[in-house]
């Protein structure tokens, strides 16, 4: 699978472009603020329909303008037939995402048609910020290759804010109904032991993978896991929010489940944000997201586009080298890198024999090179 063409008008700084991609390494440069990132954060809006960088879909309209659409062709499945995506939103309205013309009723299905990964440069974020990030990073994973789990993590959610919009209401009224609450709290426990289920699942099965990536960028014998920290493997979830309802009432929202879960990251059994130096660190970043390439083939059959963002600047001559390997290989399907300097970003793919085409945005020329 792989992105034939993009068409954006209207997107973050480009009014109008159209690119046509090769099948295996594209190499996207110019000068900071000429529009790289911009590029490949519109590819990721075609496959996971949000932004990688951006909170707020509003933020990505072209100043002035009250709209952005996105257009993309895949190519590259067993049936030999494309697959046409549309992402088009309007602020104060809704964003549409359609597949071959035809309107998702949920967006939400969209997920995980187009697999992707994108490796940037605030990835280690996912070791020095809070548990939220790291859920969020580990959910988006699970939901590329698990429409279930997807579906359940939004129920979830929704279950879960109906539910803390009520705590509020008993805490401002001083009155809690015990019975009203547990209406919802039947509802949260099945989403809530599914998802439990499911992430300490992943974690027992990605660890073998996410271990060889970290060696082979690393050339270390360091020990690194990833430990999956929820309270529902100690107490069943039902009991649990029982046992919290006073507490849930003070709070005025609830203090147990699912969304209080985290990931601890360790290196010899030692944390790796307090312990681990920046080189290590940013090896155990890369090393999340490759792990998770190889394991959402391994569960699709499909290899997922590859976004590297800026990474000659962030990252060592060894370790991009080994990830370099890996391209040179044919370990990776299509593959899109992003850089400053060209002659830098072609003299590297070159010395690892790797066929690339080139394009350079800011004036939307393109060139191509083969390694």
């Amino acid at each position: 699978m792989y992105l034939k063409n993009i068409q954006l008008a209207n997107f973050k700084n480009y009014s109008e472009a159209h690119f046509d991609f090769s099948d295996k390494v594209n190499a996207i440069v110019g000068s900071n603020g000429s529009g790289k990132t911009n590029l490949l954060d519109a590819i990721h809006y075609l496959t996971l329909c949000k932004s990688y960088f951006l909170s707020q879909d509003a933020h990505a309209v072209k100043f002035g303008e009250d709209f952005f659409a996105i257009h993309g062709e895949f190519h590259g499945f067993d049936d030999e037939r494309s697959r046409k995506v549309s992402c088009i939103y309007k602020p104060g309205g809704r964003k549409v995402v359609k597949l071959n013309q035809k309107e998702y009723e949920r967006i939400s299905d969209h997920i995980g048609q187009f697999p992707l990964i994108m490796v940037a440069p605030y990835d280690n974020d996912v070791i020095h910020e809070g548990s939220e990030i790291r859920r969020k990073f580990f959910d988006m994973m699970i939901s590329q290759f698990d429409k279930e789990y997807l579906h359940n993590l939004i129920s979830y959610q929704k279950i879960l804010a109906q539910r803390n919009i009520l705590l509020k209401q008993f805490w401002e009224n001083r009155h809690c109904d015990s019975a009203l609450l547990q209406i919802y709290n039947d509802q949260l426990v099945p989403y809530g032991e599914a998802i439990h289920t499911k992430r300490a699942e992943f974690i027992s099965t990605l660890i073998l993978v996410f271990q060889k990536h970290y060696d082979h960028l690393s050339d270390s014998k360091e020990s690194v896991s990833i430990v999956y920290r929820s309270e529902l493997a100690t107490k069943p979830f039902a009991e649990s929010l029982a046992a919290q309802t006073q507490a849930d009432f003070n709070a005025g929202h609830t203090t147990v489940g699912i969304h209080k879960d985290d990931y601890e990251f360790l290196m010899n059994d030692r944390s790796v944000k307090r312990f681990s130096s920046q080189g290590q660190q940013k090896s155990f970043a890369l090393a999340l997201k490759l792990s998770q390439f190889d394991y959402i083939y391994i569960r699709r059959k499909l290899k997922p586009i590859l976004l590297l963002d800026d990474i000659f600047d962030k990252l060592d001559e060894s370790r991009i080298s080994q990830l370099l390997h890996l391209v040179g290989n044919e370990h990776f399907g299509q593959v899109f890198l992003s850089d400053t300097d060209e002659d830098r970003i072609k003299k590297i793919l070159s010395k690892h024999g790797i066929a690339h085409k080139v394009f350079r945005v800011g004036d939307i020329a393109f060139a191509s090179q083969k390694g």
